[in-house]
């Protein structure tokens, strides 16, 4: 069983057994790994708060041949981004970024940039700016590195380049891209956009990490670009992100700003 070493943050935890922890982390150079943390829910246990959630660390593993499991061997905190977990509004937007993260990522599939914009995510997130902001610029930039970029330059139906003549859009999911209005009705599977938003998000798209998040956006526009996003990442899913369920419950969809 080799030992390895790896940068990596936490993105998913669940009880196991009547002591061990399953942890989910995102690693700098192995990508998405799952390992069992031997006695982690023991209250004088070696890792003591390291395994929350949103926390980077330094992870020592064992690979195991008989399982895709990792044996955890050590998680020394680098930094605990806690502020994300002490406020309910970071709380929950955090919580979606990583459990996204943790359904479309696979197992042992590394993407150092993929983990850097997780980063760059939690410490927005943390940071004074808006939280909201945060997430719904790494959902753009996380659909394109994970392989789902849509196509938002022309109609994938007659090829008509964008933005079309009476703004209206539709964005069609199963076929990964903007349909201008008049074949709306040939690929209808997805969401109604305005010109404004398929622009701006075009232009997102060309700008820095914090150009993004500095950017000025009308709070509607801003509201309709997040919500097709959050409807993109629930598709890719299959279903609607537990950490959304729980915002809805108790604010409002990811998208609604505050």
């Amino acid at each position: 069983m080799p030992l390895r070493k790896t940068q990596a943050v936490v993105i998913g935890r669940m009880a196991l057994g009547e002591s061990d922890r399953l942890v989910t982390f995102y690693t700098r150079e192995f990508g998405k790994v799952r390992g069992v943390a031997k006695a982690a829910r023991r209250q004088r246990s070696r890792f003591g708060s390291a395994l929350e959630l949103f926390t980077q660390g330094q992870l020592l593993f064992f690979e195991t041949e008989r399982s895709d499991l990792a044996k955890v061997d050590a998680f020394a905190i680098i930094h605990p981004f806690q502020a994300v977990g002490e406020d309910l509004e970071r709380l929950t937007l955090g919580s979606w970024v990583v459990e996204c993260l943790g359904r479309l990522s696979a197992d042992w599939d590394p993407s150092p940039t993929l983990y850097g914009l997780l980063l760059r995510a939690l410490k927005a997130l943390e940071g004074p700016g808006r939280p909201a902001r945060a997430a719904f610029c790494f959902a753009i930039r996380a659909v394109d590195l994970l392989g789902h970029r849509l196509r938002l330059d022309r109609c994938l139906e007659c090829g008509k380049p964008s933005p079309f003549s009476g703004g209206a859009a539709r964005l069609d999911f199963t076929a990964g891209g903007v349909v201008c209005e008049p074949c709306a009705p040939y690929g209808s599977d997805g969401v109604d956009l305005s010109g404004a938003a398929v622009a701006a998000l075009r232009r997102l798209r060309t700008l820095s990490w914090d150009e993004a998040l500095r950017a000025a956006l009308p709070p509607p526009l801003e509201a309709e670009m997040a919500g097709a996003m959050e409807e993109q990442m629930t598709r890719l899913i299959g279903q609607v992100p537990r950490s959304a369920r729980f915002r809805a419950q108790i604010r409002a969809p990811i998208g609604a700003l505050r």
